[in-house]
């Protein structure tokens, strides 16, 4: 049987994308967390997914709440990455982050590359992470170079992968 640490070395050799996943904690107060356990999943309607752990902060509240919204983050962007990555207890206000509000009061990292704000349509337990299926109900796209996630460590893409 696999251990987890060889399922996280991996899954450790797939480069992703990294995300904040916010939603809105009770008193209007914004709740984040660092993410690359999303996709897209359909194009009519327009729906992705995100997963969160059970043990999360951002679990209960997207349940509660019935919302998310995914910032798809920029290279200029990893201390925000580093600091939604942290224990709730850890994030301490030690770093700056500029927030957008949607015309549905999702909040949104300023200067992403991409998000969308989502309506959670559906969801599905799966082992120790529950999977929400949000409609996007609005997308606003930047331009900019990607964050990458890859090892274990954040990452960006040299000028010969992008094209310049």
């Amino acid at each position: 049987m696999p251990s987890t640490h060889d399922f996280r070395q991996a899954w450790g050799k797939f480069a992703t994308g990294v995300s904040i996943i916010t939603t809105n904690a009770p008193g209007d107060e914004i709740h984040g967390m660092t993410a690359n356990g999303i996709t897209s999943v359909s194009l009519d309607p327009l729906l992705v997914l995100v997963c969160t752990g059970h043990s999360t902060a951002t679990h209960p509240l997207i349940r509660a709440s019935g919302r998310f919204a995914i910032s798809i983050l920029g290279q200029h962007q990893q201390s925000i990455a580093e600091y939604y990555a942290r224990p709730t207890d850890g994030k301490t206000g030690d770093v700056e982050v500029a927030f957008n509000r949607t015309p549905r009061g999702s909040a949104t990292i300023d200067g992403c590359l991409a998000m969308m704000d989502c309506e959670v349509v559906d969801e599905t337990v799966a082992g120790d992470h529950t999977i929400f299926i949000g409609r996007v109900d609005e997308i606003e796209i930047n331009t900019g170079r990607p964050l990458v996630f890859y090892e274990g460590k954040f990452s960006k893409l040299s000028n010969g992968m992008l094209g310049a």
